[in-house]
């Protein structure tokens, strides 16, 4: 972890800031590294996260049963793991809408037709779900009114520049860098 300023009081302040944040959403060892930015006078603050990779996707056929019912012409799906159903849920609304997605009990769902092509749906996708609590860390850490984002994210890196003027293309020049960095590049 490194924490970048002009302001070494300031910096030091923003590393105990970013430990605690991080400690307080569980996120530290999710974490391989870190690079931070902040300019007081130019008020900027560069941030760059390099994720651990995570397991796998889960998918639809991993936790619960689908089964078609020629007869009534329905697609049943027998939820096996209780944990995802929030999320079978959430994808069957995307897909189907809420009103063609019938939960007679708390184990079974209702599609009309044979919809047996849902079972390799992806129900959980755990780098995504890193990737948010990350980005809810960075917000967290992010000075107050720092409104203007950019999102430069990619390659396992979360990252952003804020700031509450106008964005420059040095300080996106920087994030990048970080990036690379942070990629071993």
């Amino acid at each position: 972890m490194y924490v970048e300023s002009y302001d070494e009081e300031g910096a030091a302040v923003y590393d105990m800031i970013i430990k605690q944040i991080f400690q307080d959403l569980q996120l530290g060892p999710s974490i391989v590294d870190l690079r931070a930015f902040v300019d007081p006078k130019n008020a900027m603050f560069i941030f760059a996260v390099k994720m651990k990779d995570t397991t796998s996707n889960i998918y639809m056929n991993e936790v619960s049963e689908t089964k078609y019912s020629k007869n009534d012409d329905q697609t049943i799906v027998a939820v096996g793991n209780e944990n995802y159903l929030p999320n079978i849920l959430r994808v069957l609304w995307r897909e189907f809408g809420r009103e063609n997605v019938h939960q007679p009990n708390r184990y079974a769902i209702v599609l009309e037709g044979n919809q047996m092509h849902i079972a390799d749906f992806i129900v959980d996708n755990p780098q995504i779900n890193l990737q948010t609590r990350i980005y809810d860390g960075i917000y967290r850490i992010i000075p107050e009114g720092f409104k203007v984002i950019k999102d430069l994210s990619r390659d396992g890196v979360v990252a952003v520049v804020a700031t509450d003027e106008l964005i420059k293309d040095d300080w996106v020049l920087k994030c990048e860098n970080y990036i690379d960095e942070l990629n071993g590049a």
